[in-house]
């Protein structure tokens, strides 16, 4: 079982993807492409592709309508998406499209970013281990959806876990930060084995100096992210 930091390494290992090219993303300010594509399939399912468009021109991201990025985008192509969609719909169906592009990004990411053997061995984990190996493992592909921002991650205890992580200068933040906290609520419950309620204390949006959340195992009805 590895619990070494080489062990995490090792179980997390991304075919293709070298240190030198996360670096050179890092350093250019960019993210990953999912905040753009999955944020799309969402609109689409949601109001068509009529609407669809009309949100990814306000924004000058036409372009990958039909043609969606395969690589690592500038952060302010998504940011630009995100204040559009807001400006277009109500803050309500705002923060739904976000929230089920979270999701859809949390499942992309279970799916091709995360090995097969790491799938199938940390929902087999203690909750409280899983959860360390997790954060350690989103610690060290963060700018891949904070971008320039600073990632920060730990979890307390470990008969009940509860896991904080944060963003300070999250160039994607929202009023509430629903595409953040659906990822977290994606990766979490389906890497842990564990129905979890993800909340957002402090937001950068609404005037905090960073954004945080706080993942636990949910007891009752799970707030919405």
């Amino acid at each position: 079982m590895p619990t070494s930091d080489r062990g995490v390494a090792s179980l997390f290992e991304r075919a293709g993807e070298s240190d030198a090219a996360e670096a050179e993303g890092a350093a250019l300010a960019r993210i990953g492409p999912n905040a753009v594509i999955q944020t799309g399939q969402a609109l689409a399912s949601r109001y068509g592709s009529g609407v669809t468009r009309l949100i990814y021109e306000a924004a000058g991201l036409a372009r990958y309508l039909g043609n969606p990025p395969h690589a690592m985008i500038d952060e302010r192509e998504p940011k630009a998406l995100f204040t559009a969609l807001r400006q277009a719909l109500p803050a309500q169906e705002a923060d739904h499209v976000l929230t089920d592009a979270g999701l859809r990004t949390a499942n992309y990411i279970v799916e091709n970013r995360i090995p097969p053997r790491a799938r199938k061995l940390l929902p087999k984990l203690p909750p409280a281990l899983a959860s360390r190996l997790l954060v350690s493992a989103i610690a060290r592909h963060a700018w891949t959806f904070a971008g320039s921002g600073h990632f920060e991650g730990r979890v307390r205890g470990w008969r009940e876990p509860v896991v904080i992580l944060s963003i300070k200068a999250n160039p994607l933040a929202t009023p509430g930060c629903p595409w953040h906290g659906a990822v977290f609520q994606g990766l979490f419950a389906t890497l842990t084995a564990t129905h979890v309620a993800v909340v957002h204390p402090r937001c950068q949006a609404r005037g905090d100096d960073c954004c945080e959340w706080t993942i636990k195992a949910a007891t009752g009805p799970q707030p919405q992210v």
